[in-house]
């Protein structure tokens, strides 16, 4: 397959609420096996079609463990619960880390490349993931989760100094 170049913070497509799938097709099963590809190659665990310039409701996500993706077609937070917070990064604007609030768990419902409806339940990192990779797909950054005066910072930061590619040393992940 293909590994695609992922757009980053500024482009319209970002800021775009994804429309639903319609069916599963080759060339559906074409951008998942695209996308799975872009996700290892960026070092990522987690991305969303839109992050590609494609708005579609689907997303990748790879098992922090054992590093298998999974692709989810038109998914739905259905249920959450618990709060946390912690540090998250994203592939759309590299070199920006900063600590975001979300849900500790989360069930998600979605169908597989196969048209198989699908429920999953997540924790922890995991949960996180998902909940990223969910806001993608309604228009939503990370840093959009953020205080207004961190979120004005990094703006004028990135206006000014443009991204930071090299996110060495950082333990959060960029999703």
């Amino acid at each position: 397959m293909a590994v695609l170049s992922v757009r980053k913070y500024g482009d319209p497509v970002l800021r775009r609420r994804a429309r639903a799938v319609e069916s599963v097709t080759p060339e559906l099963r074409t951008i998942v096996a695209d996308m799975v590809d872009t996700m290892y190659d960026e070092v990522g665990l987690g991305l969303a079609a839109p992050q590609i310039g494609v708005s579609l409701r689907l997303m990748v996500v790879a098992d922090a463990e054992s590093r298998e993706a999974r692709a989810l077609i038109n998914p739905v937070i259905t249920e959450q619960g618990g709060e946390v917070t912690a540090e998250e990064g994203c592939l759309s604007i590299p070199g920006v880390f900063a600590p975001v609030k979300r849900a500790e768990w989360v069930r998600l419902e979605a169908q597989d490349p196969e048209g198989k409806a699908v429920t999953l339940t997540a924790r922890g990192l995991r949960a996180r993931v998902f909940q990223h990779e969910m806001d993608h797909l309604d228009g939503v950054l990370f840093i959009d989760r953020l205080d207004p005066v961190t979120r004005d910072r990094i703006k004028r930061r990135i206006k000014k100094e443009g991204f930071t590619e090299d996110a060495a040393g950082h333990r959060a992940l960029a999703l």
